[in-house]
């Protein structure tokens, strides 16, 4: 078995979460998203990063306004529709359930 490719999918079903966390605190530039993230050591690609926000910009979940640079081309900021937040909320109960749930299994684990 591939530890990266079990990590690499660890690491996917917790993406679209992060994302909106960083999105619900204010307006957001992809580059940005993408520095926070590496900070954090949850490496994302531009590549698997627009797609995603493609997807849930056209499911309601994120509005977005152009922003003039001073230096290039405009830049795209996004933020959270009402539609969203909602999501959002639903993600962070089923986050807080989920990582409890793991966290009690893998502590009676380590108590073998």
């Amino acid at each position: 078995m591939n530890i990266e490719n079990t990590q690499s999918q660890m690491r996917k079903g917790v993406l679209e979460f992060c994302l909106l966390s960083i999105i619900r605190r204010g307006e957001a530039y992809p580059g940005d998203m993408v520095d926070e993230m590496r900070a954090t050591n949850l490496h994302i690609l531009e590549g698997t990063l627009y797609p995603l926000l493609t997807r849930l910009k056209n499911a309601e979940m994120l509005g977005y306004r152009w922003v003039e640079s001073n230096s290039g081309p405009p830049r795209k900021y996004f933020s959270l529709t009402e539609k969203g937040e909602k999501f959002y909320s639903d993600l962070s109960k089923t986050w807080e359930d989920l990582s409890s749930a793991v966290n009690v299994l893998t502590q009676k684990s380590n108590q073998n």
